[in-house]
C-alpha cells in the first residue's frame, strides 16, 4: 500500500476514502492513534493508503474533488 494524502485527523481521512469507494478503489486509513484511543497521537497525520496501481488514478479523483469544493476534504 502507498500513501496518497496524509490528512490532519480520521474525518478528513475517512470522508476521502469514502470518495475513492465511490469509484471503486479500496483505501485504508491509518493513523497512528492507539487505535482511537489516543487521538492526541495523531502528530504525524492520518495517512490514507491504495494499492500502488490505484495511487495515480485515487490521486485524480481527490485532486478533482478539491478543485470542485475545497472545503469538501
Amino acid at each position: 500500500m502507498v500513501a496518497v494524502r496524509t490528512f490532519l485527523n480520521r474525518m478528513e481521512a475517512d470522508l476521502a476514502s469514502g470518495v475513492l469507494a465511490g469509484e471503486n478503489i479500496d483505501s485504508i486509513v491509518q493513523a497512528d492513534d492507539c487505535g482511537g484511543e489516543r487521538p492526541s497521537m495523531w502528530l504525524s497525520g492520518v495517512r490514507l493508503l491504495v494499492r500502488p496501481e490505484d495511487a495515480q488514478k485515487a490521486d485524480e479523483i481527490l485532486r478533482e474533488v478539491t478543485a470542485a469544493a475545497p472545503d469538501a476534504i
